[in-house]
This record gives structure tokens, sequence and C-alpha cells, in this order.
């Protein structure tokens, strides 16, 4: 039977993944039931009418509706703010730094209160082999919520099942969106410079 957590090039769930071997990726992934209903729905079909575009198209609209998505998620008007408390972010970063140099090479990523960004390059695990992502987010988020909802002192889900992820193509692009995660906070009124915010990281200076 084929591992389901192996690399896989393209697979697709709600959202189509793309892989890369010795890619380097930008990831969201969310707390469950961070997002209504209707917003979703919206956001779907959004999604379906930008993959009917041309190619040279679908790149700008891409960026417009995450753009939208991640302004529903920095609103945080729905669910639990789980991430809010100081002890589960905590948390959550040093298990993001844990597996730096072990199955990705961390990059970047930012803590908010009910997402988290990641950019990282997944590692080689054997010659030609790489981590894949469901891989290495299935364990990241499996130990997360089970550490969380012992903090917490809850049973239940905690991560949203599903992620997003793009694959970055080059170097400007990279500098775009590191730019962008570390900035996260500013731009959701949660402090007023990026520096300020403790749950964020970069390991290169930008």
């Amino acid at each position: 039977m084929k591992n389901k957590l192996a690399f896989r090039e393209y697979y697709k769930r709600r959202l189509p993944h793309i892989q890369i071997a010795g890619a380097t990726y930008f990831i969201t992934f969310r707390l469950a039931n961070s997002l209504p209903i209707e917003a979703l729905e919206k956001l779907t079909e959004e999604r379906r009418q930008i993959n009917k575009l041309s190619e040279s198209q679908k790149e700008s609209a891409h960026r417009t509706w995450f753009a939208k998505y991640d302004d529903y998620l920095d609103q945080a008007l729905h669910g639990n703010l789980f991430l809010k408390n100081e002890q589960v972010a905590d948390m959550v970063a040093a298990s993001i730094q844990f597996r730096d140099g072990k199955v990705y090479d961390l990059i970047a990523y930012c803590i908010m209160l009910n997402h988290v960004h990641l950019v990282c390059t997944p590692l080689e695990k054997s010659v030609g082999i790489y981590f894949g992502l469901t891989e290495i987010l299935h364990s990241l988020k499996r130990h997360t919520a089970r550490e969380a909802n012992k903090i917490l002192q809850r049973n239940g889900a905690f991560w949203q099942d599903e992620s997003y992820d793009h694959f970055i193509r080059d170097d400007a692009e990279l500098e775009r969106v590191v730019k962008y995660v570390l900035y996260n906070p500013v731009k959701a009124n949660l402090v007023q410079e990026q520096t300020d915010w403790k749950w964020n990281h970069c390991k290169h200076e930008m």
C-alpha cells in the first residue's frame, strides 16, 4: 500500500497541492473552525474560477485570492483563538524550530492568533527522496494539537485538516513572501512594529 504521507508531485483535496523536489514553500495552516462556512464557500468558488483562467492570469489572481483568505483569518472573528495563549504559541514555535535541519530547512515563520505561516525547504530523507509536505505537516500538527489540548485541558480537533501551500519560484518571490510573513502581525493590528511580535522568526536578515 502506498504511503499517503510520502512525497507526491501533485495531489488534490479541497485545494490543489504541487510539490517540487528541492523547492521552498510558503505554507499556511489554521485552527479548526477558524473560518465561517459562508467565507469558505466564497473562497472555494473563487478558487474554481481562478482554475479556469489562462496560466498567465493565474498567478496574479491567486495572489489576490490568498490575500483575501489571509484577511479573513487576520480579522479573527470566527472560532477559538487558541494561539493567543502564550504557552500554546511558545510550544508551537518550539515544535517548528525543532524540525529545522531534520525534515526541512526553516527560513521563517509567524504564529498568529488562529493560523501559522511557515516558509521552509523540505530536506532529502535519502538520496533523491524528499520529505513530503503532507508528512511534515501531519507530524507537526499532530504533535502540537496533542500538546495544545493538554495545555488547554480540552479534547477535540485543534487544527483544520487541510493546509495551504505554494512553491516559491525565485529569490525575489522568497523575499516578498518572507517580508509578508514577518509583517503579518502589523497588518492585523496586533503590534506597531514587526519586531514587537514574539512569535515570528527569520533565519536570515531581510
